[in-house]
């Protein structure tokens, strides 16, 4: 019997990694965040599936069900949204089942700001402009932030930031990073990222929160920075006609050349 936590992805139904759908195929137990994850994932359960929506439980009662489960020798398939590796809770659970002796596996899914960046048609890193994704948040009921985590010391590099968890944060998280990006730096607020009524507000950090739809109180992705513009940025060596890489040599004197023809 093992425990296997999935990434749901994102929103839609079909961002979801074959592997996570072969899992839960094949789990006769499926605990699910319900508040987050589509009931359509649950299609793939099997007929006469033990189905429970984890959104009205706590800790204590999520594990009493992995435990029983255990018992009766049953794999449970527990279904995240987005990807397990961020704001999943999914530590605290490995932590229990790990005390209990429960064997667990994980299958990453597709995260929320691939899905936004998708739908905005926007590389986060382009060269010249911006290398890295910060992918943060900002304080909450749930979660505090270490004290050298600030938007303060993310927007003095100048990367492009991810604030996820935050959208009721807007306005102080602008003027936390108007010091450091600019108040004309490109902003986009991406509500249900993937989800059939999925909104896209395209602003600035001195325009956003003027802009911002009134509806819009929770699973909603804050992107930041210069990269969003898509512009000013120079074309990347990779595809360069004289870039000499490993599988496009430029002269015989490349050390890849000797790599890719070899001796035989």
């Amino acid at each position: 019997m093992t425990v296997h936590f999935i990434g749901a992805g994102p929103g839609a139904p079909d961002l979801l990694t074959l592997r996570g759908r072969d899992i839960i195929a094949a789990s006769p137990v499926c605990l699910y965040a319900g508040s987050l994850v589509p009931e359509a994932v649950l299609d793939h359960c099997p007929e006469g599936a033990k189905i429970i929506n984890t959104a009205p439980m706590d800790l204590d009662a999520i594990i009493a069900e992995c435990e029983a489960a255990h018992r009766a020798g049953q794999d449970v398939a527990r279904l995240h949204s987005g990807d397990l590796s961020v704001w999943s809770a999914m530590g605290e659970q490995i932590r229990r089942l790990e005390a209990a002796g429960i064997p667990y596996t994980v299958t990453p899914g597709v995260p929320s700001f691939a899905a936004a960046a998708a739908t905005l048609g926007t590389e986060l890193t382009l060269p010249g402009v911006a290398q890295s994704v910060v992918l943060t948040r900002t304080p909450g009921r749930a979660s505090s932030m270490p004290d050298g985590e600030t938007l303060a010391n993310f927007g003095r590099t100048g990367a492009t930031l991810a604030l996820h968890l935050s959208i009721g944060n807007l306005e102080r998280s602008v003027d936390e990073l108007i010091p450091h990006y600019g108040a004309d730096c490109p902003v986009a607020v991406v509500y249900r990222a993937s989800w059939p009524d999925e909104k896209i507000i395209r602003a600035t950090l001195g325009t956003v929160a003027e802009n911002i739809d009134a509806s819009i109180s929770r699973t909603a992705l804050i992107l930041v920075g210069r990269a969003l513009a898509q512009e000013g940025f120079a074309e990347s060596r990779l595809y360069a006609a004289d870039y000499d890489r490993r599988y496009r040599p430029q002269t015989a004197d490349s050390p890849w050349s000797e790599w890719q023809h070899g001796d035989d």
